[in-house]
C-alpha cells in the first residue's frame, strides 16, 4: 500500500510540475521561481497528503512515515541536496507509561536517560530537510512546517480521520513550493536555504525541539520562517485575511511584506503582530528561544481546528497560493540581503 500512494501522489504531482506556464515575460532568476508557485501544485501536496489514504498522518505510525517518504521523494525529483547524509534527521521520543499520557513526549537526553529507568512509552520520528548551499557558509535561513498531524479515532462515529488540511498541509505545500521554486530560479542564495519539515509538532514541538537542541549548526542560523495553518479563512467576510507574526526587533520583515504587497500586486490583507519574544504557537517557538528572529504566517483558528473536518474542499486556494508567494519574495530577501 505504501509504494502503491507514493506512485500515485507523483504521478499527480509529476502531472502538474510544467502545466503551469508564466504568462508575462520573465526578467530575472527571482521571477523564474515566482512564477513557478501556483495553485495546481498545492493542490497535488495536499490532496495527498491530508488524504483519507494517509489516515491523518500522526506521528510515529506507518502512515506518518508515508507522508515524510512524500516529502523526501519531491526534494529527490527535484535535486534538492540533503542536509546530512541522507534527508531523514532520526530521533525518539518518551513518555511515561500510559496511565501518565497527559504527560508530554521527551526529547532531551537527559530527560529520557530518566524516562528509561521506568516503565515508558516510545516514538520513533524524523524530521526530513533539503538545502541549497549558500556562498556564505557561515549563515542559513531555515524555512520550516511539520508535516504530522494527530492520526484518526475508531470511537468518532462517521468520519473519523482527522485529515489536517489547514493544520498542516497547508503549511508542507508551501514550504515544498518555496524549495522548487528556488531550485528553478537557478541563481545561487548568499546565504544556504534549509527547507525543514518537521515531526512530532502536535506531541510537543519534538522535531523542531529535538533540531534546535542537538544540530551543531545552530549558531550559524540568521533567521527561521514558519508555515502552520495557511490555508483557511478566520472570518468568511475577510477572505484574504492572515496573521504575520515576526519578531519585533526586525522591523525590517514588517516592511518587506508591505513592499512585495505594493510591487507585486499580491491580494493579501496582514494583520501585522509584531511580537517581543515569539515563544509560542507553533515550531517557531522552538528557534525564538535559541534568540533566532521568526517570520511565521497562519490564517487565525477556525472551527474544524483539530477536528475531522479539517479537510481540504474547505480551503481558500487562492489566499494559500498568495501567501506561498509573499514567503518566496520574503525568503529571497532573508537569504540574500544584509539589513536585517
Amino acid at each position: 500500500m505504501k509504494k502503491n500512494l507514493l506512485l500515485l501522489a507523483l504521478f499527480c504531482t509529476l502531472s502538474v510540475t510544467y502545466a503551469a506556464k508564466p504568462k508575462k515575460q520573465i526578467v530575472n532568476a527571482k521571477e523564474v521561481g515566482l512564477a513557478s508557485i501556483n495553485r495546481n501544485m498545492a493542490e497535488a501536496h495536499i490532496n495527498f497528503l491530508a488524504g483519507d489514504n494517509l489516515k491523518g498522518r500522526e506521528a510515529g505510525t506507518t502512515y506518518g512515515r508515508i507522508a515524510g517518504d512524500y516529502i523526501i521523494s519531491m526534494l529527490k525529483q527535484w535535486n534538492m541536496a540533503p542536509l546530512f547524509e541522507t534527508y531523514e534527521q532520526p530521533f525518539s521520543a518518551y513518555r511515561r507509561e500510559r496511565q501518565h499520557n497527559r504527560d508530554r513526549f521527551e526529547v532531551n537526553l537527559d530527560s529520557i536517560a530518566k524516562l528509561k529507568e521506568i516503565p515508558h512509552q516510545r516514538i520513533n520520528l524524523r524530521n526530513i530537510f533539503g538545502m541549497i548551499e549558500g556562498n556564505n557558509p557561515n549563515e542559513y535561513v531555515i524555512v520550516g512546517a511539520h508535516y504530522d498531524h494527530v492520526g484518526m479515532d475508531t470511537r468518532l462515529e462517521g468520519d473519523q480521520i482527522y485529515n489536517g488540511a489547514d493544520d498542516n498541509a497547508s503549511g508542507v505545500s508551501a514550504a515544498l513550493q518555496l524549495a522548487r521554486a528556488f531550485k528553478l530560479s537557478g541563481q545561487k542564495p548568499e546565504r544556504t536555504i534549509i527547507f525543514a519539515f518537521w515531526d512530532g509538532e502536535e506531541e510537543g514541538l519534538l522535531g523542531s525541539k529535538y533540531f534546535t537542541l542537538y544540530w551543531e549548526g545552530m549558531n550559524k542560523v540568521k533567521s527561521y520562517m514558519n508555515f502552520d495553518m495557511i490555508g483557511r479563512n478566520n472570518k468568511e467576510d475577510r477572505p484574504m485575511h492572515f496573521v504575520y507574526f515576526y519578531t519585533q526587533a526586525y522591523p525590517a520583515f514588517e516592511q518587506w511584506l508591505r513592499s512585495d504587497i505594493e510591487n507585486y500586486h499580491l491580494q493579501l490583507e496582514p494583520d501585522y503582530r509584531a511580537w517581543d519574544n515569539p515563544v509560542g504557537g507553533s515550531d517557531n517557538g522552538s528557534f525564538a528561544k535559541k534568540d533566532v528572529p521568526i517570520i511565521w504566517y497562519h490564517t487565525d483558528g477556525h472551527p474544524d481546528y483539530h477536528m475531522p473536518s479539517d479537510e481540504p474542499f474547505r480551503l481558500n486556494w487562492n489566499k494559500l497560493v498568495e501567501i506561498t508567494k509573499a514567503a518566496y519574495l520574503a525568503t529571497w530577501r532573508l537569504a540574500n540581503e544584509n539589513s536585517y
